[in-house]
């Protein structure tokens, strides 16, 4: 069935005039005259046989219809933003842009990513850290690893590992007169703190039974990186997980301070990226490497669990 639409241009003004407020700040936008704008837009109303602005000395308003039919022609002009920024990305297939974690691309994959590269030199790759979960539908971003559980959406999980919270601290704070018998002595230690993860330790006293240790005292820092640096010089007591602190173990530098009292963390870590993209080349090459690296890690291969809660949302 044919569609019978405006003309592409009197839309354009009218959705960027209503955005703005302003024939003005719409004619800036679009590199064109204020005249340019007004004409197009009574050209749109002469059209639609309606009235949608109101014309004021220094502004304009819109009518009541035209508070109606601005929603649908803004989304309209959201998807095509959305389908042409997707149509650049699936053009690129030889730049893969990753987000994850902070500690997780300093402590882990950054030392990893090398062998990825060499191994498809024909890849860029490109990292991106934050705190937060991806938006795929606003950032440009192929994949994301991420710690979590699957939502509701068309976005694919790729299960990767479930992690295990402990305690550590330096050897020396482990020796100190009083040293760290039970979890009870955490009252007289500094507890370091990651914000983003605010409830980490919430729930490792909980899960151990501990109690009169407020989760919330302590040192508080922007990630795991910055509070496990600070436990390497003896400032505090810091929750860890593998793969962030496996390094630090093994060369000493910090030690679990119950080793009994490992407990499973909130959420599981994912490879997660739109179903849709699944089958592009870069995207399946990196998973595929990525679970590689995963199940030779000796650190991560024990926590892989053979019938994870799955998969696709």
């Amino acid at each position: 069935m044919s569609r019978k639409l405006p003309p592409l241009n009197a839309l354009r003004a009218f959705e960027a005039a209503a955005r703005c407020c302003s024939f003005k700040l719409a004619a800036e936008e679009l590199n064109v005259s204020q005249s340019a704008i007004s004409h197009q837009v009574k050209h749109l109303e002469d059209y639609l046989q309606t009235t949608l602005f109101h014309r004021r000395t220094r502004a304009v308003e819109l009518t009541p219809a035209g508070q109606k039919f601005f929603p649908f022609l803004q989304e309209a002009f959201d998807h095509m933003a959305e389908g042409t920024r997707l149509l650049a990305r699936l053009d690129r297939d030889d730049v893969l842009t990753i987000q994850t974690y902070s500690t997780f691309a300093v402590r882990w994959l950054m030392l990893r990513l090398a062998k990825f590269e060499e191994k498809h030199a024909d890849i860029t790759v490109r990292l991106t850290t934050s705190q937060w979960n991806v938006d795929f539908s606003e950032q440009d971003t192929d994949v994301a690893i991420m710690i979590g559980e699957p939502q509701d959406g068309k976005i694919n999980f790729d299960y990767l590992f479930s992690p295990r919270m402990f305690p550590v601290c330096s050897p020396a704070l482990l020796e100190q007169a009083g040293g760290l018998g039970s979890p009870a002595d955490l009252a007289n230690r500094t507890i370091l703190q990651v914000y983003p993860s605010e409830d980490d330790w919430k729930n490792w006293l909980a899960a151990t039974g501990t109690e009169g240790i407020d989760p919330n005292s302590g040192t508080s820092f922007d990630s795991y990186d910055h509070a496990l640096k600070m436990a390497v010089r003896g400032l505090g007591v810091a929750l860890a997980m593998q793969p962030y602190v496996g390094e630090d173990l093994s060369a000493g530098l910090l030690v679990s301070a119950f080793p009994e009292l490992e407990v499973p963390a909130p959420g599981k870590w994912y490879l997660v990226y739109p179903e849709s993209r699944g089958r592009i080349r870069k995207i399946r090459q990196f998973r595929e490497w990525l679970l590689g690296e995963i199940r030779d890690d000796p650190d991560l291969a024990p926590l892989i669990e053979t019938t994870p809660a799955r998969l696709n949302a």
